[in-house]
């Protein structure tokens, strides 16, 4: 952990007014901060000071390597083009079972039936697709010709009750296209898979709140599992299209039903839709949120509890440079040593390619000052292609997702699409080496 003087100084005030379980905590961040700062070694692990520019950040690497794989080709248009590939690590012997969820895509927003395939060797291999039968297309009564789907799913196991939670929320269609005219209010939606493979019925995820009278959902977003159980989360939410807030959510779940528990103070955005696709992970006993916006900017917040969240602040690099970002998803990669974001970017080669969205970059971030480290960046998936003279042949790379797949590889799962290429695309699978083992992913 790196940290200034500065920090250092703000954390000491901050234990002399904490509660006395909070200055325990705080405490011995100060003392592991001024240890580092002289290059200390506790419990066998060595502390390196380094202000958030050096080398000496990058030289500490804890990424060894990046590779890339393709899990399914649709880049000549011949099979399909799969999208929303996520996936979470099942425990089995003698490794844990991959278990990835992902639907077919047609055009903007337009998508098929959840489908599920598994790995059962750290993701070499996938069996062929299969259709989850309660995430399929519904029809909608009192609408005669529009259908209810699922869409956005995340899949996450529930150690408690030894099952899969998959999330994701209501979408409409009326034909083979996004219903425009005809989106009604919009919501969680999810099913659960149990220890047999059996799925269940979908559900929705109820929230009587007139502020989600038009959406609330958690659509394509990370949550945290707690010891007890409960499931940290976050709502996108609003009674219109425009001006969307974002909190976080505390539910419980008892392998059957979903229910939200608690729901904390929203932070809001006045510029488009507002705050979107908000996702949660926990690093040194505090809760982070990244954050999509439509002004220019990710955004990021921290918060105690995961309920209420400090002010959302933008996205920048550790020298105070704004970060210029797309409307687009950010995910997590949290290690036990240290924290990183998955994200797209402006850059001078993608400057003509929809929304930046690729290449998808990783940086490891100072989860103090909430920053980017400028040098730590690298490239989880490269852009293929001319960003700049032919983007339309760039294949868009904005949803993906991260799972910690072993406590040696982190995954970054994404279905490319090319929308003015008949939405051809591949789906392509990162693989994240570390140096040390992953404390927090699947033994």
């Amino acid at each position: 952990m790196t940290q200034s003087s500065n920090h250092t100084m703000s954390l000491t005030r901050s234990c002399r007014t904490a509660t006395r379980q909070d200055r325990s905590r705080l405490s011995r961040r100060v003392a592991l901060q001024w240890l580092a700062t002289i290059g200390s070694t506790v419990y066998g692990r060595s502390l390196i000071a380094a202000p958030p520019n050096s080398a000496a950040v990058v030289k500490n690497k804890l990424i060894t390597s990046i590779t890339k794989q393709t899990l399914w080709q649709n880049r000549d248009g011949r099979g399909t083009t799969w999208f929303h590939p996520r996936a979470c690590m099942l425990p089995s012997i003698p490794v844990p079972t991959a278990l990835m969820l992902l639907q077919e895509i047609g055009g903007s927003d337009y998508f098929g039936p959840v489908h599920f395939s598994e790995s059962r060797d750290l993701g070499k291999n996938w069996t062929t697709p299969q259709p989850i039968a309660s995430l399929g297309r519904v029809p909608v009564d009192g609408h005669v010709g529009l259908q209810a789907g699922v869409c956005d799913v995340t899949p996450q196991y529930h150690p408690a009750t030894k099952t899969v939670l998959a999330l994701g929320h209501v979408v409409f269609y009326r034909g083979a296209k996004f219903a425009n005219q005809d989106q009604l209010a919009r919501f969680p939606m999810y099913a659960v898979r149990n220890q047999d493979g059996y799925w269940s019925e979908r559900k929705q995820l109820k929230w009587d709140d007139p502020r989600g009278s038009f959406i609330y959902s958690n659509n394509c977003g990370q949550r945290v599992v707690m010891p007890d159980g409960d499931i940290m989360m976050s709502f996108t939410f609003g009674p219109e299209s425009k001006h969307r807030m974002v909190a976080g959510v505390r539910c419980t779940f008892d392998g059957e039903t979903l229910r939200v528990a608690q729901v904390g103070k929203p932070l809001t955005n006045q510029i488009g839709r507002g705050l979107l696709e908000p996702s949660v992970t926990r690093f040194d006993d505090r809760f982070l949120m990244t954050i999509r916006a439509e002004d220019g900017h990710g955004y990021v917040a921290v918060s105690e509890d995961g309920i209420d969240y400090a002010e959302q602040q933008p996205w920048r690099w550790d020298d105070g440079q704004a970060i210029g970002m797309s409307t687009t998803q950010q995910h997590w990669v949290t290690h036990g040593d240290a924290l990183f974001l998955v994200y797209t970017r402006q850059a001078p080669s993608n400057q003509n390619v929809i929304r930046w969205r690729s290449p998808l970059w990783i940086a490891r971030v100072d989860p103090e000052r909430l920053v980017l480290i400028r040098e730590s960046e690298q490239t989880v998936l490269p852009l293929v292609g001319d960003g700049v003279a032919e983007p339309n042949a760039v294949a868009l790379m904005g949803n993906f997702n991260v799972t910690n797949a072993s406590p040696h590889e982190t995954w970054v799962t994404v279905g490319e699409w090319m929308p003015k290429q008949n939405a051809k695309g591949n789906v392509l699978l990162s693989k994240i080496a570390w140096a040390r083992p992953n404390a927090l992913a699947p033994k």
